[in-house]
């Protein structure tokens, strides 16, 4: 069976330099021996950066219920154009997973900005995914907040992820576990198969996971009894009700760029959720692709490249640091 992951050079402007090919598949040993464990107060962060100071820095924001290792099919390509700070979110993947822990999405991006600080990365860019996606809501809401001095975010590239919760449709077993009581019992009495049959329902039908795939998944969300977390961490649903003028807010009153990256075959946050922020904020950074599901990065690597290299290039965000002062972010 030929690799699901092989790489076809991106068709993106003559000013784009093209990125190498993306390793057909990444190892999670290798991504797991790429990486660092960083303490902070709440436990330790697994982290994986590559750093070039002359490159703009670029923050991966992963998804639920996985981890970091879902950037891996485009480390290498973003790496041309990019320093790369990757993270397992609290609670996720590699990272502590603290029993009985409130996780709240406020206390990742607190996390994430301390983690670019630690970089010395006081302008960034962010591709999120998914839960990703809330976490980049709330740090792009906080460039709206000048009382304290914070990382400069410059653009946002999300893909498939509850941005607009009336359009948010999570499945039948995430609702389940979000269910107080009933939730933890679930998350005990999880299986392989089941995992798999869910990531399955949610892939494109062209596009589904490779078995090694979900091999990598299970065994990040087994690790250190993170299965268990399941139902705390599904707390930002109801966030996200909760947050909507703030979160979706920032999106309408931030003047900066943003794309949203969309496989339009997604149950979850597909066609219907690009259709939302068309009405919203227009589509002239909004890349839909047909046919492929929740995970675009996973189902199709190669394209997603190719929209994020034309959004960057579009707005002139590739190319060396500035060594100018940040320049203040405006509103709409």
């Amino acid at each position: 069976m030929p690799p699901r992951w092989r790489w076809t050079e991106p068709r993106v402007p003559d000013t784009v330099t093209n990125a190498r090919p993306a390793p057909a598949f990444f190892e999670l040993r290798d991504w797991r021996e790429g990486g660092e464990r960083v303490s902070t107060p709440l436990g330790s962060l697994f982290v994986r950066r590559q750093i070039e100071p002359r490159l703009p820095v670029l923050l991966l924001i992963h998804g639920f219920p996985s981890a970091s290792w879902d950037w891996a099919p485009l480390w290498e390509p973003l790496s041309q154009h990019f320093s790369l700070v990757a993270l397992d979110l609290l609670g996720f993947g590699d990272s502590a997973k603290p029993r009985g822990h409130r996780y709240a999405i406020a206390e990742q991006a607190e996390l994430c900005e301390w983690l670019l600080r630690r970089e010395g990365a006081w302008d960034y860019h962010v591709l999120a995914h998914d839960y990703g996606d809330t976490v980049a809501q709330e740090l792009l809401a906080r460039q709206l907040d000048k009382r304290k001095p914070r990382p400069s975010m410059r653009s946002v590239v999300f893909l498939n992820g509850g941005l607009f919760p009336e359009m948010h449709r999570p499945r039948a077993m995430q609702r389940l576990l979000a269910l107080p009581g009933l939730g933890p019992l679930i998350a005990r009495a999880s299986s392989k198969a089941r995992f798999a049959d869910n990531m399955k329902a949610i892939f494109g039908k062209q596009t589904p996971p490779d078995p090694r795939v979900i091999d990598g998944l299970w065994t990040l969300l087994r690790h250190d009894d993170g299965h268990l977390a399941l139902p705390r961490l599904l707390r930002y649903m109801s966030e996200r009700k909760k947050q909507r003028a703030r979160w979706v807010g920032a999106m309408e009153r931030v003047a900066m760029p943003m794309a949203l990256i969309n496989g339009s075959a997604d149950p979850v946050s597909g066609a219907h959720a690009a259709a939302r922020w068309r009405e919203l904020l227009g589509d002239d950074d909004l890349h839909e692709l047909p046919g492929i599901g929740h995970y675009p990065q996973l189902e199709a690597p190669e394209a997603v490249l190719e929209a994020a290299l034309v959004f960057w290039s579009r707005h002139r965000l590739l190319g060396p640091v500035d060594p100018r002062p940040s320049v203040s972010i405006t509103t709409r």
